[in-house]
């Protein structure tokens, strides 16, 4: 008889997180090894799409408004029914707020197995949030970490190592390797001459450090006129970077796009692609690059170094280090060659090492000794 797994997802927005959960819950589902459910915080968010065409028809939504309130009990009781009237024999959550509801939740269902998850090694939450988090993390009978900077973040917290389980993000290559180059799609300049460095963050947080990425780009329009800076992502943070891209004189090479749902047909026209984060876990937008054959120049951050090689698929520097950023990129930009082994490399790395494919093994192996138990 198949086990039961319900997989607790945040929303269906498109944060990195929700990402990879919807995706490895379709994976799962499509395998088949177990019965796989959803539920959610909040229903709302595009990705609920493709859960819908993956058969997740019905995934039930228990909103809070705060970890201290009625409202918060109310839900965990209601949840802990779901999960003993559909007899679910492991639970994992995804995120900070999955990871203390749905523990909580399944402790009180007596659920077999627990799985929580980490995914960045620190500057997202404050210290009464990791205290929370921590105790949600006692519940659980393993934490996935998606990478060993991650790991050892959580190490350094007091958890124990064996009880961390190292699982990198997964990514389907194929939608990479087959992606549309449409410039008139993002509304970017359709000159041929003009070439493009790309990154992919939200602009809600301050931790993402856009604005190294806009210093940067000053430095590379001075060397090379003919490159312009493509930002994709929303929040809160826009009318400030674009007053600043104003300030540093190159609003016009500066294109704020948006929330993006075509990341492959974004990076098709790239040169080059960045990531300027002050902390990560470990970066979707990173693997994206790769799977892209994009090189990349990233922060030196959570796992970035255990997915850019440096000098064969991009560089790593210092957090903040614009100048340093902006010499690699205009080095690439004046070496086609260059730019398209270090490219190429990446994407042979991400198809042996950051695979769906790979993410779903781990997966599997980790909840089979979990329920072994």
């Amino acid at each position: 008889m198949k086990k039961r797994i319900l997989q607790f997802i945040g929303s269906f927005h498109q944060g990195g997180s929700e990402r990879q959960a919807t995706a490895l819950s379709c994976a799962l589902k499509a395998e088949g090894t177990h019965d796989i459910y959803v539920a959610t915080l909040n229903n709302d968010g595009v990705l609920r799409a493709d859960m819908h065409a993956a058969g997740f028809a019905d995934i039930p939504e228990f909103p809070l408004t705060s970890f201290f309130n009625a409202n918060f009990v109310r839900q965990v009781r209601s949840c802990a029914a779901y999960l003993k009237d559909n007899k679910i024999d492991l639970v994992q959550t995804h995120d900070f707020y999955t990871n203390v509801f749905g523990m909580t939740a399944a402790s009180l269902a007596g659920v077999k197995a627990k799985a929580a998850s980490k995914r960045e090694t620190g500057g997202m939450r404050s210290s009464s949030q990791e205290f929370v988090e921590k105790l949600a993390f006692g519940r659980a009978d393993a934490i996935v970490s998606n990478s060993v900077a991650v790991r050892d973040h959580l190490t350094t917290r007091g958890i124990s190592a064996n009880k961390v389980n190292v699982i990198y993000n997964g990514i389907d290559v194929s939608r990479f390797e087959n992606a549309e180059s449409s410039r008139e799609k993002f509304g970017l300049p359709t000159d041929e001459n003009i070439r493009f460095v790309t990154l992919v963050a939200n602009l809600r947080h301050a931790v993402k450090n856009v604005p190294m990425f806009l210093r940067a780009a000053k430095r590379v329009a001075d060397a090379l006129p003919n490159t312009h800076f493509v930002i994709a992502g929303e929040g809160e943070l826009e009318t400030e970077l674009k007053a600043m891209a104003t300030e540093l004189g190159i609003f016009e090479q500066v294109h704020f796009i948006g929330r993006c749902s075509d990341v492959p047909s974004l990076l098709s026209p790239s040169c080059a692609c960045v990531l300027t984060s002050t902390a990560e876990g470990f970066s979707n937008s990173i693997l994206e690059y790769m799977a892209a054959a994009r090189p990349v120049v990233a922060t030196n951050v959570g796992g970035a170094a255990e997915a850019v090689v440096e000098g064969e698929t991009g560089y790593l520097v210092a957090s903040d280090n614009d100048a340093k950023m902006a010499e690699h990129l205009i080095g690439l930009l004046n070496d086609d060659a260059k730019a398209a082994a270090f490219g190429n490399a990446g994407r042979e790395m991400v198809r042996e090492k950051f695979s769906i494919d790979a993410q779903l093994r781990n997966t599997l192996r980790l909840y089979n000794s979990l329920l072994d138990k």
